[in-house]
């Protein structure tokens, strides 16, 4: 049963469930039984404002291993600002909930979620999850925010990836304050593509390590969630102790890849700004007999890297950023390749 909020001027309908202006209710989305004949649903969280305004959907574990989204949607949805809430939000924390228990990043049968999209009702598991959360949830909304981690053992400085050249999108990015802004265009079959299909301007934030709680991640989260509501006009725009530092704009990326294998040595944090010839690492054989010095190949920051100390040769170990007047000198490919 719906219970009273603060909701927008038209019903929202999720599944069989009718949110009216003024409420707030969880919906279950059902998915495919266990094989135990166990039923398993998806999540929504569903607040419709009492005023008109946009409707916005936050998204988490896509990818199931993926897990500071989850925390950071809990504690969205028991904002006191939502009483004045204008629009509708719709949350959904668990959106991979098969990989979700089985602290997978995949589906059952290895699937990406996030290269389903945008889905089948007759196709695998992961195309039917796709054409649900198209059909109940995309279609049902204005704006987006889908929530990321880096992958397992390999950690992310908070970011938001973005095409800036989205005149929608481009100011959601900035409005959620994260440190970094990735220029990014959407990867085949992404929940982002679907969104652009659909004139849906979304952002993707990406921070931490998957498997992980990472508190200033989930704080950085949390405040941008609602920096873009405010910009959004869903929100009252509250008093900060300090201004937000504009984002740094990085058009493109490289990697800095293992030279040989063995034992890393890290020599710069994750987010650390770096120039040419920076030293990043070491990597040695067990003894120490050997050492090959890694630096970097160009200006840039520290956008992600490998938290495991072992390599083998080509393994990728730092991943730089770099703004529209650094070149790199190696090939560069976009972030969303990777962890998206």
């Amino acid at each position: 049963m719906s219970t009273p909020a603060s909701g927008s001027s038209d019903p929202i309908t999720i599944g069989d469930v009718e949110v009216d202006p003024g409420y707030r209710t969880q919906v279950d989305l059902p998915i495919a039984d266990l094989s135990i004949h166990v039923p398993l649903a998806m999540p929504v969280h569903v607040i419709n404002g009492a005023e008109d305004g946009p409707v916005l959907f936050v998204s988490a574990a896509i990818h199931g291993d993926e897990l500071n989204g989850v925390e950071i949607i809990r504690r969205i949805i028991k904002l006191a600002a939502l009483r004045r809430l204008k629009g509708a939000l719709i949350a959904v924390p668990i959106v991979n909930v098969p990989g979700f228990l089985n602290l997978s990043r995949y589906l059952p049968d290895r699937r990406d979620l996030n290269r389903s999209f945008p889905g089948s009702a007759k196709g695998s598991l992961a195309a039917r999850l796709a054409e649900m959360f198209v059909d109940q949830i995309l279609s049902s909304a204005t704006h987006g925010i889908d929530l990321h981690t880096g992958a397992v053992h390999r950690e992310n400085y908070p970011q938001i990836r973005v095409d800036l050249d989205n005149p929608a999108a481009e100011p959601m990015a900035r409005a959620f304050g994260a440190p970094l802004v990735v220029n990014s265009a959407s990867r085949d079959g992404s929940l982002r593509e679907a969104a652009d299909k659909r004139d849906v301007p979304v952002i993707v934030y990406e921070a931490g390590e998957a498997l992980r709680f990472d508190e200033t991640a989930i704080r950085t989260g949390l405040w941008g969630v609602i920096g873009v509501m405010e910009h959004l006009g869903m929100l009252p725009k509250q008093k900060r102790v300090s201004e937000t530092e504009a984002p740094v704009i990085l058009r493109e990326s490289s990697w800095v890849r293992a030279p040989a294998s063995g034992v890393i040595r890290m020599r710069q944090p994750i987010g650390a700004e770096i120039e040419d010839g920076a030293l990043l690492a070491v990597v040695s054989d067990p003894l120490g007999e050997t050492e090959t010095d890694i630096k970097s190949p160009m200006d840039g920051v520290i956008v992600g890297r490998t938290n495991l100390p072992l390599a083998h040769e080509g393994d990728a170990l730092f991943h730089i950023g770099f703004t529209e007047e650094a070149e790199p000198e190696t090939s560069s490919k976009p972030f969303h390749h990777l962890f998206e």
